[in-house]
């Protein structure tokens, strides 16, 4: 956020409506928008809410964001106190109701209107970084938590008493990456989707405006949560309430969502054991990399075109710097997403030696917060395979050398598409076999097939894209 505003805020300030003689882009959005009010295009695709509302671009927000919560400009290794602000810390019955409408804007990534800008977000190949979106959606989740709260009774003179964290980000579906452009603006536009006493789910569309037509990207769905001043405990939210008929759908659709994540976090292989058709599953990898009648039994065989996953994962260390912090001191959830998605898209490109297509990224989990003055170790496992798809599970580690303390922070579970079949990776240990099966999972999911099927006979009846790799 501080490189964005000392290095680049200026010039995006003064270009944010010239974009090579083409509508100003919130203008053109807010026309585009109107006449496609709620709709939904197919049975598959989400309600959405539009509106006329933009808030600049990415610059705008950072600023707006400052000034909302007083973050002042220079690093202190000692966070400004914020205890003076716990006193201005309404009761959720002293806060007005919100409509999704409150909430909702338009942000503009001016890649079309700003080169400096736009080299930022653009690879070797010219097409545009995904882990830089990401990191940009992360920010945006947050000015939408911001935009939703309203406290009628805090004095203009009090900097907001909140802080707004990001829990985990839902599936995000990538769509028309190979149709990107490096070289005309980027859309965000997003509201708040649902709300409990002190969390917020946020939906957020990309969408690019090229040569007239607008190629959607991706939705997001971030889960926030909303903190007092210090960012010591949780501090209410205003009420959702839906205005109309497209907005009670919207919250019937997150509602269900939130069934969904406390399912699944009940339902994992890492909490509780693999189902009796995914035993099996276990049970013939074990048969088909032990040698028959050995028994030996240190001693496994690597079937052909297949690799071990315990040769198939990359990690780095980084040292997180002031520049990627908020007011706590503690580094951006988007940074960390920005970062697991470079590694694995590493990862990934080894595996497959090729360069893959980013398909999904799903459940990723804040487990706790990254201090500046930790290290934080990346490692991308390749986990489970399936014909052109590959499936990572990168995890997050802080090492505080200080204290001598490290735990892991962050999961992140992103699908790749190559344009062949790519090798399949095999477990070794029964942990691998645990990750394995995970992995199974996630890729099923991301590709919209059911994962419950008593075997892999009805699986691949049911489903020929979901067919193991034999």
């Amino acid at each position: 956020m501080h490189r964005l505003i000392a290095r680049g805020a200026g010039r995006i300030l003064a270009k944010r409506n010239t974009t090579r003689g083409r509508l100003m882009p919130c203008a053109f959005l807010a026309s585009h928008n109107r006449s496609q009010y709620g709709t939904k295009k197919s049975e598959d695709s989400p309600v959405k809410l539009t509106s006329d509302h933009c808030s600049g671009n990415l610059a705008d927000v950072v600023k707006s964001i400052r000034e909302r919560v007083d973050v002042d400009f220079g690093y202190n290794t000692v966070p400004k106190p914020r205890d003076h602000l716990l006193k201005y810390q309404p009761k959720l019955e002293d806060l007005p109701t919100r409509s999704m409408l409150d909430s909702h804007t338009t942000v503009v990534l001016p890649l079309g209107s700003d080169e400096y800008i736009r080299e930022r977000y653009v690879n070797y190949l010219g097409r545009v970084r995904m882990g830089r979106v990401m990191e940009e959606l992360d920010m945006m989740a947050v000015w939408l938590c911001h935009r939703h709260v309203l406290l009628p009774n805090l004095p203009k003179d009090v900097p907001l008493p909140y802080t707004f964290v990001t829990l985990l980000v839902d599936k995000v579906e990538f769509s028309n990456i190979e149709r990107l452009k490096a070289n005309y603006d980027i859309h965000l536009s997003g509201h708040v989707s649902w709300t409990g006493r002190s969390s917020m789910e946020t939906t957020i569309y990309v969408q690019q405006l090229a040569d007239g037509e607008y190629i959607d990207v991706t939705r997001a769905l971030f889960l926030m949560v909303a903190r007092n001043a210090t960012n010591t405990g949780s501090a209410p939210v205003n009420p959702l309430k839906p205005a109309d008929e497209t907005e009670k759908a919207i919250w019937k659709e997150a509602e269900q969502r939130q069934k969904q994540r406390r399912a699944a976090h009940t339902e994992s292989v890492l909490n509780s054991p693999p189902r009796e058709h995914e035993q099996a599953i276990m049970y013939n990898l074990l048969k088909r990399t032990t040698i028959p009648d050995n028994m030996d039994l240190n001693r496994r065989v690597l079937p052909p075109k297949c690799r071990w996953m315990q040769d198939s994962q990359q990690t780095t260390m980084i040292s997180p710097f002031p520049e990627n912090r908020n007011a706590q001191n503690t580094i951006f959830g988007g940074y960390i997403m920005r970062q697991a998605v470079e590694i694995s898209f590493i990862m990934a490109s080894i595996y497959l030696r090729g360069r893959p297509i980013l398909h999904c990224i799903s459940d990723i989990s804040f487990l706790s917060p990254v201090r500046v003055n930790t290290f934080l170790q990346m490692t991308a496992y390749v986990v489970y395979t399936n014909k052109n798809y590959v499936q990572l599970m990168t995890v997050a580690h802080i090492w505080d050398v200080q204290s001598g303390e490290d735990r892991t922070t962050n999961i992140f579970y992103l699908t790749y598409k190559a344009d062949k079949i790519v090798d399949e990776v095999l477990p070794r240990s029964y942990r691998e076999m645990l990750l394995y099966v995970h992995g199974r999972r996630k890729l099923l999911a991301a590709l919209k097939l059911d994962p419950q099927y008593p075997d892999d006979t009805k699986e691949t009846d049911a489903n020929p894209k979901a067919t193991e790799n034999k």
